[in-house]
């Protein structure tokens, strides 16, 4: 039963119509969305214990499987927030990081757009000397995510 209980706490993680897309029971349903309203930490740890035991009449396969694959778009969309991160920072420290960035994109960018990142990495190098705030480095992370997203990168050089 703790088991399930812990699953159920995993599933409270899981958006709202994430779990309405699964066929689980309306009352189960209810009671998830009744333990995200409870402040209280003994009302929570009873709805819990009651969601424990409605999950005994649901198989816990599917919703498993459910929030595994959840994790895992998890730490994809981490590992790619870490990879622009790392891109950005590396825009903004080294000249010759453009060019690595164009070669690894494979040539898919337009003039017009290495123009942009050229000057956003310009801007947002002058912001931080002149201790402003990160306006450009913030757009530029922006460009670095579009530009890697849309080429489909998943991993650093």
């Amino acid at each position: 039963m703790t088991a399930l209980q812990d699953l159920g706490e995993e599933l409270l993680a899981l958006p709202p119509e994430q779990l309405r897309a699964v066929d689980l029971p309306e009352r189960l349903l209810d009671a998830i969305d009744a333990v995200r309203r409870i402040t209280d930490h003994e009302g929570r740890r009873r709805q819990m214990q009651f969601i424990g035991r409605l999950m005994r009449d649901v198989d816990p396969e599917p919703l498993r499987a459910l929030v595994d694959a959840s994790k895992v778009q998890s730490k994809r969309a981490t590992a790619q927030l870490h990879l622009v991160e790392n891109w950005r920072d590396r825009l903004l420290a080294d000249d010759d990081s453009l060019t690595r960035l164009i070669e690894q994109l494979g040539g898919r960018l337009a003039a017009h757009d290495i123009r942009e990142l050229r000057n956003c990495v310009r801007q947002a190098r002058e912001e931080r000397k002149q201790a402003r705030p990160p306006r450009h480095a913030r757009e530029l992370f922006q460009l670095v995510r579009r530009h890697l997203v849309e080429a489909g990168a998943s991993h650093d050089e």
